[in-house]
């Protein structure tokens, strides 16, 4: 028998022997307890190789029959089968889960397009000079199409037949090669648009927006990590990761350039431009000449409209002050600055006593030639149709424009610098690179901006954006002249099939958190956590802790619908923001796809791998980016503004 099969058989028997020894005997056990058996149950249930949704479900219904029976014994039935409904109905009136169809439909789009062939040899092509090139390219490749399709298997598979013979191929360690793709292809489960986010947004009351801003830097913390290790290993080892022959880095030029003189290292820009002065390629149309200078202006032309769009909006002039008054306000001023005028007074009480006039009284002597000065009523505004347009001439105060702030310049100076320094060494070789470049990784990225960019900025809801994700990925599988009836049909029945175990899996959770919270068990599993009197950094940690290890036998789905109930309600004692938890769980949960004996990163690696490619190669070369991601939570962790600072600036 195999090695990991020993290892999930002793993890499933550990639990069992732990149940029967913490469990009370049957006379003492209350509903409380049932529920922490039922909870025990699922996990041994699901790691037998049961169906988690229907798994859920089939619990949830029995133990709630239990909950409900202890008490009414007459409408336990009845009652059971309203929580099904009642539930399941609340899962499906839940418009947050609508955006998961749409996003994986747009991922399966974009992999059935074969974009990541494309991408993947840009970036080998681009990156040759870096230690690990092929590496490097592997994990970059892995993080932009995992965030494009937020499908774990789909980027391991098709990684796993692309990159790992090129790598294998290329001298490169097995454990190395293994490690790269089952990592990368789990970064699409932390960066967003994922999957993972929606479900546990949805299952903590989270606000998925907030949850996509949040993680997007930590998810290129962590991509980061992978690549600085890469880096690391090929300089200390490069027997591990051998550099590239020299043959291999020379990008063959196209035939327009051989009327050139020198064109491969000379710049691209100069070269073109007294190409199209002088007499240097007279054979050469003038139109392929134009093209190409217009491709190799394109990073200094964007440039130029982002920071022109940048100087608008710095030097914006504030909004002019409204003159709209709340209702009352202007009573109540006119009110107070005019006295008694026009205001209500409290009437003269009759018959109230008063004090008489005096007769004979002295006063002051009237002075001769002094006249009381009339009062001058202040003249009422012009009505009618005249004054309307004479106010109407009046001509508007237009609000003057704010200076650009000195960080803009600065910008603009570092900006423009580090162009011509670009352009200084933008020869003909990077610009046929570029445009590689150009026809695969630019169109991804402009999509994933795009989505991105109108979830974070508030533009569009998460299911508006992933509607337009979705037409993305059609225009996209047009546009490289891949799309067919077969392509939309295979896309749209795994997209279905997808959805539907994730929807299954919600009303189960929802049924058995239910069942979980009239057993009592919360309350039990509360009391325990908080009789300990942990500290908050000692609650986290303990939190940490359980996930990590509960992604063993267990994947990021079940962890997620089941034990997330659980751990939120006790956050609001420890003074923990459930967007911070929330991100530190989905860093964590990646071990899930990383962590025998489940592990189904690896498990996608070897059903595409070689045949002289082990299991045991496979699990030695995820271990150190476990440790990686141990070491992305302590840093998350320590510095939480790497996932809260975005959504504290976009969202005040």
């Amino acid at each position: 028998m195999r090695k990991e099969i020993w290892f999930g058989l002793s993890i499933l028997l550990a639990i069992v022997v732990g149940l029967f020894v913490l469990m009370p005997a049957p006379a003492d056990m209350t509903n409380g307890h049932l529920g922490l058996l039922m909870l025990a149950l699922v996990v041994v249930a699901i790691m037998l190789g049961f169906p988690t949704a229907f798994t859920l479900m089939g619990m949830g219904m029995m133990f709630a029959w239990f909950a409900f029976h202890s008490s009414d014994p007459s409408q336990a039935t009845q009652l059971t089968l309203d929580l099904m409904v009642q539930r399941a109905y609340s899962v499906m009136a839940n418009d947050v889960l609508i955006s998961i169809p749409l996003f994986i439909f747009m991922g399966y789009l974009v992999e059935r397009a074969n974009l990541i062939e494309r991408l993947f040899k840009s970036l080998h092509i681009a990156m040759a000079r870096v230690p690990g090139s092929l590496a490097v390219a592997t994990i970059v490749t892995c993080a932009i199409f995992a965030t494009a399709t937020g499908i774990v298997g789909a980027v391991v598979t098709l990684m796993g037949l692309l990159a790992l013979p090129a790598m294998l191929k290329a001298g490169y360690s097995t454990q190395l090669s293994a490690g790269c793709i089952t990592a990368g292809g789990c970064l699409g489960i932390l960066i967003p648009p994922s999957v993972l986010l929606i479900v546990y947004g949805a299952t903590a009351g989270v606000s998925v927006v907030k949850l996509y801003a949040g993680a997007l830097f930590p998810g290129i913390m962590l991509a980061g990590l992978y690549v600085a290790y890469v880096v690391i290993v090929a300089k200390l080892k490069p027997a591990w990761a051998p550099p590239l022959p020299a043959a291999e880095r020379i990008v063959a030029l196209p035939e327009y350039t051989q009327a050139i003189p020198g064109a491969y290292h000379k710049g691209a820009v100069p070269g073109l431009m007294r190409a199209i002065k002088g007499p240097l390629a007279a054979n050469v149309p003038s139109r392929t000449l134009m093209s190409n200078l217009f491709v190799a202006l394109l990073p200094a032309l964007a440039f130029a409209a982002i920071m022109g769009v940048s100087y608008r909006m710095a030097t914006a002039p504030e909004a002019a002050p409204t003159e709209l008054v709340e209702m009352g306000a202007q009573q109540d001023v006119d009110a107070s600055s005019s006295g008694d005028s026009g205001g209500l007074q409290e009437p003269p009480a009759e018959g109230s006593l008063a004090e008489p006039p005096s007769e004979g009284a002295l006063a002051a002597p009237p002075v001769e030639g002094a006249a009381t000065p009339p009062v001058v009523s202040a003249p009422s505004a012009p009505a009618g149709p005249e004054a309307m347009e004479a106010a109407s001439r009046i001509p508007a105060q237009e609000p003057l424009a704010k200076p650009a702030s000195n960080t803009f310049w600065i910008v603009l100076a570092v900006g423009a610098a580090a162009m011509l320094l670009f352009y200084i060494f933008f020869s003909f070789a990077r610009l046929e690179i570029f445009k590689m470049l150009l026809g695969s990784l630019f169109p991804l990225a402009i999509m994933i901006l795009a989505v991105l960019g109108s979830i974070v900025f508030g533009l569009a809801t998460p299911t508006e954006a992933a509607a337009m994700g979705a037409f993305g990925g059609l225009i996209l599988a047009i546009a490289y002249r891949r799309f067919n009836f077969n392509l939309l049909r295979e896309s749209a029945h795994l997209a279905t099939k997808t959805t539907a175990m994730v929807c299954w899996l919600f009303v189960g959770s929802s049924i058995f958190s239910a069942a979980f919270a009239l057993l009592g068990g919360q309350e039990i599993i509360n009391a325990w956590v908080l009789g300990m009197n942990l500290t908050p950094v000692q609650f986290m940690l303990l939190a940490q802790v359980i996930i990590f290890l509960l992604g063993w036998p267990l994947e990021w789905t079940e962890i997620i619908v089941i034990f997330m109930p659980i751990f939120v309600p006790l956050l609001a004692h420890f003074n923990i923001d459930p967007l911070f938890f929330g991100l530190l769980v989905a860093m964590n949960l990646q071990t899930a796809f990383l962590s025998p004996p489940v592990a189904m990163s690896a498990f996608y690696l070897k059903g595409v791998a070689p045949p002289h490619v082990t299991l045991n190669q496979i699990f030695m070369g995820m271990l150190p980016f476990m440790a990686i991601q141990v070491l992305g939570i302590v840093l998350l962790y320590a510095f939480p503004a790497i996932g809260l600072w975005l959504p504290s600036v976009l969202y005040k």
